[in-house]
């Protein structure tokens, strides 16, 4: 009598996030030996990075309402909301000093013998902070929904779910709309996340096959430093912080979100992660799914601290290779620039190079020699 095949059951009983490291070793090898023939596996990861954005949009809208309404308590929602955002800004505020610090320890560009020539389309042009205050406030929320932007859909969400938790028992219809639609939603992005390993296959090979040794070679130094720093930041200011304030074993925590590391790790997006950290907050951490709702989306958006990590790194880096020694003030003024850079900049592929701009141009770097990372943008940014 043959044996029944029991693949699909085993496979079905690894954890995802083994499975998604599966498929990134799988795509650095195959990456390395196809080299930039690699490529043709790219529309697999570009289809699982559309389906996550497809995600985000309706998750981000129905969870902040489901959150807000679910929280009773307009004030405990100020409360949560004031808190959250304190803190945000200031892992964000610690993550630049600590790019800073380990880029200025290892110095990346010391003895680099490098050039670069102008490129404009390199550094996009940056909104002012007048600009990022007015354009929190959607116009018109539908354009806001089309458009995915996710600061003004949150605001709009944060208000509707206020709302409807003023008007009391009249509202109770809506939010079970809400509720059924964030339900539907949560069980979409786990049918998503079924193709996560094959997504992050694609991804990473593409990767791997187009930055050879002949690129990374002058700038491993500088992804090093940059990755160095981000281990750090880990391991000092998160682990002490859910040491101090959460009482929650950092271990545990980090068992909790493999899945969403792996994820931003391969796809570079914060934004485009969110599913994926809601569930893991929700299901591995037991964070309530109204806390959840409204604090994820939000960090999605303004708390990047690996990009902020990056401005640090790089801006000394690039102060090194052309030769200008940075001020106290200077450092200092990087730190205040990128917290604040880091609000207005969506968490997606490249928003390192806008928050990057805007560093270099108020401690007068110039903007030209985002030409020499703009190369490897993308692996400084993962």
């Amino acid at each position: 009598m043959s044996t029944p095949d029991r693949s699909p059951g085993l496979w079905r009983r690894i954890p995802l996030w083994q499975k998604i490291l599966v498929g990134l070793a799988l795509g650095v090898l195959v990456g390395t030996l196809m080299g930039e023939s690699a490529s043709v596996f790219k529309p697999i990861g570009d289809i699982f990075i559309s389906a996550i954005k497809m995600l985000i949009v309706p998750l981000v809208f129905s969870t902040l309402v489901v959150g807000i309404t679910a929280m009773r308590d307009p004030q405990k929602m100020g409360r949560i909301g004031a808190r959250t955002i304190a803190l945000y800004l200031v892992t964000t505020a610690f993550a630049i000093a600590i790019g800073l610090a380990a880029s200025w320890l290892f110095q990346p560009g010391v003895g680099l013998d490098m050039t670069f020539e102008a490129n404009p389309d390199a550094a996009k042009e940056a909104p002012s902070l007048v600009q990022i205050v007015v354009g929190l406030v959607p116009q018109n929320p539908v354009d806001a929904l089309a458009s995915g932007n996710i600061l003004q859909i949150i605001v709009f969400a944060i208000g509707l779910g206020v709302s409807l938790t003023l008007i009391g028992e009249k509202g109770e219809p809506v939010v079970k709309v809400f509720e059924s639609f964030a339900e539907a939603m949560v069980k979409l992005t786990s049918l998503v996340m079924a193709l996560a390993p094959f997504g992050v296959f694609g991804l990473i090979a593409h990767v791997a096959g187009s930055y050879g040794a002949e690129v990374l070679l002058p700038l491993v130094k500088v992804i090093g430093v940059a990755y160095l720093a981000s281990v750090v930041h880990v391991l000092v200011v998160y682990s002490g912080l859910l040491t101090l304030l959460g009482r929650l074993n950092p271990v545990r925590y980090l068992q909790g979100i493999l899945d969403a590391l792996v994820v931003a790790y391969s796809s570079a997006s914060s934004s485009g992660t969110l599913p994926v950290s809601l569930r893991c907050a929700t299901k591995n951490l037991g964070v309530s799914e109204g806390v959840a709702g409204f604090v994820l989306p939000v960090g999605a958006t303004i708390n990047m601290d690996g990009t902020a990590i990056y401005q640090g790194v790089v801006a000394v880096f690039i102060a090194q290779l052309i030769g200008v020694d940075l001020s106290l003030a200077d450092y200092g003024m990087i730190i205040v620039t990128g917290t604040l850079a880091s609000i207005g900049t969506a968490g997606v592929p490249g928003a390192g190079l806008v928050m990057l701009s805007i560093v270099m141009a108020q401690i007068g770097l110039p903007l030209e020699a985002l030409a020499v990372v703009a190369g490897v943008d993308r692996i400084l940014d993962m």
